[in-house]
Order: structure tokens, then sequence, then C-alpha cells
């Protein structure tokens, strides 16, 4: 073989090497497409057509930053966010109270991003079979269970592949469902342009945050790093080469989230404007009868995997938290039960499904600041990260990140308040 041929082939190997070793980040970005976000972006569309697209643009990028720096904490240290923080509270007054405190408001966040993936894969159920919502809930709520269970009994590459074929069905539902209308692409362009919306956009753009920087997701990510890179407490590849890698994930993953979430966001306004199809169940009805049944079923089984795979990812997510805080410990079993209840009683109440999506989503975004500002302080803590703790500008880049997300928080209370 002449020299070029062995560089080509060096060059292939590297390339399949890296690909190999990717997969925590996209695991986490399940959580990305989640129905919420389903909820929040269709609306958003219909409202607004395209002039929305910029919240979404500038939530994925604040997300890159904000679960790269996750992934570094477990590869640096191999302690998840929650257990960096468990180690903080113990070196202060009451560490219990603390600790106890911050786990609550964890695990009640975990809860609402659960509530809004068993409402969404019911919805999904509802639409494509007809079955009640609250006997929806159920059946998500037991598939992610059991699916949970198959899969990490597994390996960490069966776990990725897994979700990743879920995420994979997710997009294809959305992105898929353009191709029957293709969206005008000049104003699309013109949505990326940040703009000063009205006063009673906030509320939903505050939703859509939530459903694009899932906090739940900022806990999991170190802990999806230390699985998958750190599995006996030594790493697997250089730390520097696993951080390079790290970003080329989380940048993948992201992006291709990010474009889901885009499509959802599209499809409101070049399907849903003028038609009073703010609602998940009248979207599905307006595909149907403009796009026609096949782009109306692409649609709902994307939903659905929606639902399924995000609800995976949080019953992980949730116990994993309770875990590495050390305050009290629930089986994902008994905590997707508790999940199920406030789903199931909601739903048979006979609330708004979609205004259950979007107003969890409200209060995923305030919970993002509680995830995003601790993690901002571990990782520029030079005692705990060593050479890899933050430099100046990133300390600054984190810091502007928690500071739009609490200007956001301010402004939705503020609006909330004066009308």
């Amino acid at each position: 073989m002449n020299a070029g041929g062995r560089s080509a082939g060096r060059t292939r190997a590297v390339a399949a090497g890296t690909m190999a070793m990717l997969g925590p980040a996209f695991v986490a970005s399940v959580a990305y497409v989640d129905p919420g976000n389903v909820a929040a972006n269709l609306s958003a569309g219909a409202t607004y057509g395209y002039t929305l697209v910029w919240v979404l643009m500038t939530a994925s990028l604040m997300a890159m930053v904000i679960q790269y720096q996750s992934a570094k904490l477990g590869l640096v240290t191999g302690q998840t966010l929650p257990q960096a923080m468990a180690d903080r509270f113990a070196r202060r007054g009451n560490p219990k109270a603390l600790t106890f405190a911050y786990g609550l408001q964890a695990f009640v966040i975990a809860i609402a991003t659960d509530l809004a993936e068993v409402v969404g894969g019911a919805l999904g159920l509802n639409l494509l079979f007809g079955l009640p919502l609250w006997a929806g809930s159920i059946l998500v709520g037991t598939i992610a269970i059991v699916l949970l269970w198959f899969l990490r009994r597994r390996s960490e590459r069966v776990f990725e592949a897994g979700i990743g074929a879920l995420l994979l069905v997710v997009a294809l539902g959305f992105i898929g469902a353009l191709f029957f209308r293709p969206p005008d692409w000049g104003p699309t362009l013109a949505g990326l342009v940040p703009s000063v919306p009205p006063s009673e956009a906030w509320t939903l753009i505050a939703a859509m945050l939530g459903a694009t920087v899932m906090p739940h997701a900022i806990y999991l990510h170190s802990a999806l790093a230390i699985d998958r890179h750190r599995p006996d407490g030594e790493l697997t590849s250089p730390i520097r080469r696993l951080l390079k890698i790290q970003r080329l994930d989380v940048a993948l993953a992201l992006l291709f989230s990010g474009s889901v979430n885009i499509a959802m966001l599209l499809l409101g306004a070049v399907a849903l404007q003028g038609h009073g199809g703010d609602t998940i169940q009248a979207a599905h009805a307006t595909f149907g009868a403009e796009l026609g049944p096949v782009a109306a079923a692409i649609f709902g089984i994307g939903l659905v995997a929606s639902g399924i795979g995000s609800a995976v990812v949080g019953t992980h997510a949730g116990s994993r938290i309770l875990k590495d805080l050390h305050v009290w410990q629930v089986s994902p079993t008994l905590r997707r039960l508790i999940t199920i209840a406030p789903a199931v009683l909601l739903l048979l109440t006979g609330v708004s499904a979609t205004e259950v999506l979007i107003w969890s989503q409200v209060v995923l975004s305030f919970g993002v600041a509680l995830a995003a500002a601790p993690l901002a302080v571990v990782t520029a803590d030079r005692k705990l990260m060593g050479e890899h703790a933050d430099r100046r500008w990133q300390q600054v880049l984190n810091w502007v990140v928690v500071g739009l997300i609490v200007c956001l928080n301010v402004i939705v209370l503020w609006v909330g308040f004066t009308g």
C-alpha cells in the first residue's frame, strides 16, 4: 500500500474510533425533543409564525455550553453534578438540610419533566389509536420502566443505541412532516434575527427555553459521561482526547435536536397559522386534513417516540439525582408511579393536555438556573477541577448564560403579575 493509502486508512480508523466514542450527549439530547417541546414549538409557530426561530437557536447554543460543562465535570472528577454539590454542602453548616432542599427541588423538577413526557406520549397514543389519555399515560409510564430496565441490563453502548433509535424516530416524525409542506425559507432566515416579542409571548418563550434546556439533562449528562468513559473509575482514554470528543458529541447531538425543534416550530408556522390549531390535537387534525393521513401518522409516531424516549431518560435522571445526593433512595419503579399519578389525575379532570405540557415547561425554565448556576460554580473550582478548571472567558460565558436564564424568569414573573 502506498503512503497515501496508509494515510487515508489511518484517517478513517481515527474517524471511526472517534465516532464510536460518541453517545452520552445524544442520550441527554432526547430530553430536548420531548412532548413539551412539541407543544411549545407548535404553539410558537401557530401564534407567531417564524418570528421566534431565534429563541430556539439561542436556547440550543446555551444548551451546548451547559451540557459540555456537565460532561467535563464527570470526566475530570468522576463525580456527577449532584455528588459535587453534596460534597460542597458537607463542608457547610447544616449540610443535611441544604442537601435535602437541593435534592427536593431537583426531584420536583424531574417530576415536572416526567409529567410532560407521560402526557405527551399518552396524547400520541390517543391520536394514533384512540386510547383514552389516562390509559395512555399509564402505558407510557410502564413502557418507560421496562425499556429502561431492559437497556440498562445490557451495556452503555446498547442503552445509547436504543435511545438513539428513538431520537431518530422523533426526528423523522417532525422533520419528515415538513416534506409535505415545506416552509418559506426567507422568513425562516429572518426569524434567526432576535426581535422584541409582544409581552404575551414571554410565557411561551419561557416554555420554549424550559423545553430546550432541560434541568434533568444537565444533572444527568455528567453521569452519562462517567458511565461511558469512566466505567470502573479509570478513564478509557487520555482526558484531553475525551474532552475533545465530548465537545464534538455535544455539538452534533444538540445541532441535531435543535434542528428537530426548529422543524416543530416551522410545522406550526406553515400548517397551523390561521387555523386556530395551537393544540397538539388540532395540529394532528390539521395535518390530516391538509397534508394527508400519512403526514398525520408520521406526526403521531414522532410524538409517541418523543414521549417514550424522554420518559426513559427522565426516569434514569430522577433516580440518579436522588442516589447521588444521598438524601433518600427511590427506585425507578416507585418514582415512575409517583410521576404517573399526577398525570393520570390531570388527564381525568379534562384539562387541556397541551396546556399541561406548556406550563410544565414554564416550571422547568425556573429550574434551569438552579442546575446551571451550581454547575458554573463547581467547574470553576480549581481545587476540584485542577488544570481543567474553567478559564476566565469560560466563567464569563457560563455566567452570561445563567444571567440570561434568570432575566427571562424575572420577565415572566413581571408579566404574570402586571398582566
